[in-house]
């Protein structure tokens, strides 16, 4: 069947999408251009052009992607749980497992965070990273009212301290050069974060 004009334009915009992420593990996401992405999927920028307007369209579109993706995950491991403790530990080794598998999502994050505040693209990823604090202040609440953490512990800090938490992982296993490293250290770091909130181990 042929794939239509709509369908072909979804493809090639997903290819140029997956292409920066992989792109982005192996330099600095500030430094690649349009024309490091046409040469890595053998196309001219002309072709580029003819899906994402822009530069920006293209860097706007990877953190939307990301934030569809990482979200997912996230929901996806917190339904999995039986019970909100459970949820939490699940959804930090998927926050933990997705950046394995995509160990340019991390620098692309933070290669946006250091563009200008009225920047579209900066703005859509503090929106991504306010909807995952959100959703983990839920899930830390949730444990409060089970009293599988304590009662008092003041969620929306937990929650920024969760992420902070991964972020940590992240720089460290970008300057160690490995992303694997990420893994190895997670169940202890994870282990220690439950345990300041007073979970039962």
């Amino acid at each position: 069947m042929a794939i239509n004009p709509r369908q072909s334009t979804q493809l090639r915009q997903a290819e140029i999408i997956a292409t920066m992420v992989r792109l982005a593990a192996e330099r600095n996401p500030a430094d690649i251009t349009t024309t490091d992405i046409a040469n890595a999927m053998s196309v001219t920028q002309g072709a580029l052009f003819r899906h994402f307007s822009t530069k920006e369209a293209i860097r706007l579109a990877v953190v939307e992607w990301i934030e569809e993706q990482l979200m997912a995950e996230l929901h996806d491991a917190q339904r999995a749980a039986s019970d909100a403790l459970g949820a939490l530990r699940a959804m930090f080794m998927a926050h933990v497992a997705f950046t394995r598998t995509y160990p340019g999502v991390p620098r692309l994050i933070f290669a946006e965070l250091q563009q200008p505040d009225t920047s579209p693209v900066r703005q859509r990823v503090q929106h991504l990273m306010q909807g995952y604090r959100t959703t983990v202040t839920a899930s830390l609440t949730a444990a409060a009212g089970a009293q599988r953490i304590r009662p008092d512990v003041d969620c929306p800090s937990a929650a920024a301290l969760f992420l902070g938490a991964i972020q940590g992982l992240v720089i460290q296993s970008m300057l160690g050069g490995s992303a694997a490293q990420i893994e190895q250290r997670a169940e202890g770091v994870l282990a220690i974060y439950l345990a300041g909130l007073g979970a039962e181990s």
